[in-house]
């Protein structure tokens, strides 16, 4: 599209970002970032393609093998990250804009997380130089032994287009802290926020190349994640997407970290509070259109209750809003893309043609038409059907019974997944003793959906590798070094070891 047609259009018109500015694609190619709620492009981005990665990684290694950014000290580091967290609070109505813009997730929940994400530069600006190496016994005379953790150094991290701000800063913030710097691909239908992250980081006085963006289709990421000018993968995304990075990665054995998809179970015993365990439920399947790997898409509910909830349930999820992202009153958005919404009705067929009873929903809204679905809710599941079992990130909801304690913990644990759990009950030993039990990297005990910078997040099993967030996550960062100092100076054999 030409600069006259764009203007014409009111699209807003971006750079990727390499080494400090904003520049378009080698391959003079763009691409429009659609709105999913008015079903039009509102922004255009650069369709990148290798040559463009080699410049990101090239800036990237030289800041920091030579540039600045490798001499400043850990405390130097945390200042920018905490006039970065500054200004992200300042600009946090903007930036949530754009991303309601870019995905159709609510607005009011995309300024709650850019109102919250300051918090991680905060966090990590207070971490860096708190990376303290040991000294180590000798148990050679006239040695002394110590260790340090170096940062790992550049890091390729690759966004999905659910969350790209929140995403990215889980890794970003933990990273920057370390000393490593970054070249991030983000989803080619989300890339706006990321680019309007670059302006603040430059913003707030980062050296050219320690932030890189560039923007395009899969195949710079796969050009991204065999580069062997990364250090390290930091990705987060679908599960067989992972294992691909995973596999590509391993060409040049490139360190990774992978927050995957999940199947999360929601287990409702018969003696929580069913009015608030509900609440939650429609929370975690209905919350951001059930496009969040952590989606509460298996509702456990115990069989003397069964009917009481789902009653409940669908009573409460008749009254849900559908509409305009923008608006305060809506509260279910359109699915992101046309390909996710054509994945969601695929799997709706596919749990009608298993056999599952659907109580509600299951189709595309009557009234608005484009890509919003009916949040739906799909009784008579059985763990077995695919419904159960694979990750269709919509607004879906399995529900299945089960008999006693064992049973449920059985169910939720029959998964190749492992993101997360819930568990609602009002007995404090049987909230604490099933919480254990659960193979999931996040249980919430009469809650969902609640993260914290202060967390480890990530997954068990096929739900990924790693933790991102809380005190251990800049280790993820960090390559740990020994080091032996000779005190006596007295020659030693070259010939022996020791």
């Amino acid at each position: 599209m030409s600069d006259t047609a764009m203007a014409a259009e009111g699209l807003k018109e971006y750079g990727m970002y390499i080494n400090g500015k904003m520049v378009p694609s080698l391959s003079g190619r763009t691409m429009e970032s659609d709105d999913p709620f008015k079903g039009r492009a509102w922004a255009v981005v650069p369709d990148g393609n290798t040559a463009d990665v080699d410049a990101a990684v090239a800036a990237a290694r030289a800041a920091f093998d030579t540039g600045p950014w490798g001499k400043m000290t850990a405390m130097e580091r945390g200042r920018l990250l905490r006039k970065l967290g500054d200004i992200i609070a300042r600009d946090a109505e903007e930036i949530a804009q754009c991303e309601c813009r870019d995905n159709g997730k609510l607005y009011r929940e995309m300024l709650g997380q850019w109102q919250y994400l300051p918090e991680w530069f905060y966090y990590f600006a207070g971490m860096g130089d708190k990376l303290q190496g040991s000294t180590i016994p000798s148990d050679r005379p006239n040695f002394f032994i110590y260790t340090r953790h170096e940062p790992i150094g550049v890091i390729g991290a690759v966004t999905p287009w659910n969350s790209p701000g929140l995403l990215l800063i889980f890794k970003l913030a933990a990273g920057l802290a370390a000393g490593c710097t970054f070249v991030v691909k983000p989803s080619e239908f989300t890339s706006v926020s990321t680019l309007e992250l670059a302006k603040r980081i430059e913003e707030a006085g980062f050296p050219a190349g320690v932030f890189n963006v560039v923007t395009g289709q899969g195949a710079i990421g796969a050009h991204l994640v065999e580069h062997p000018g990364i250090d390290k993968v930091a990705f987060t995304g679908a599960t067989e997407t992972g294992k691909r990075i995973a596999a590509a990665a391993a060409k040049n054995l490139t360190r990774v970290s992978l927050e995957l998809g999940g199947k999360s179970p929601n287990v409702i015993f018969d003696d929580a509070d069913l009015e608030v365990a509900v609440n939650g439920a429609i929370a975690g399947i209905f919350g951001a259109t059930g496009q969040t790997c952590m989606a509460g898409s298996r509702l456990l509910v115990q069989k003397n209750v069964h009917d009481q909830v789902v009653d409940l349930l669908i009573r409460k999820t008749r009254t849900i809003k559908l509409g305009d992202p923008m608006a305060e009153a809506t509260e279910l958005g359109p699915v992101a893309t046309e390909p996710q919404f054509t994945k969601v009705m695929e799997y709706i067929d596919i749990a009608k043609a298993e056999g599952a009873t659907c109580s509600y929903g299951g189709q595309r809204d009557p009234k608005l038409g484009g890509n919003f679905v009916q949040p739906t809710i799909f009784t008579g599941v059985h763990n077995s059907m695919r419904i159960a079992q694979e990750e269709v990130f919509g607004p879906i909801l399995a529900v299945i019974s089960f008999e006693d304690e064992e049973e449920a913990i059985s169910i939720a644990n029959d998964t190749r997944f492992g993101l997360a759990a819930a568990v609602w009950t009002q007995n404090v030993h049987r909230a604490h003793r099933v919480a254990h039990r659960l193979n999931a990297g996040t249980v919430w005990i009469n809650a969902y959906r609640v993260v914290s910078y202060a967390a480890p997040f990530g997954g068990f099993k096929e739900s990924g590798l790693g933790r991102e967030n809380g005190v251990d996550s800049i280790k993820e960062f960090t390559e740990t070094k020994s080091v032996f100092v000779e005190l006596s100076g007295v020659a030693r054999d070259p010939f022996r070891l020791g």
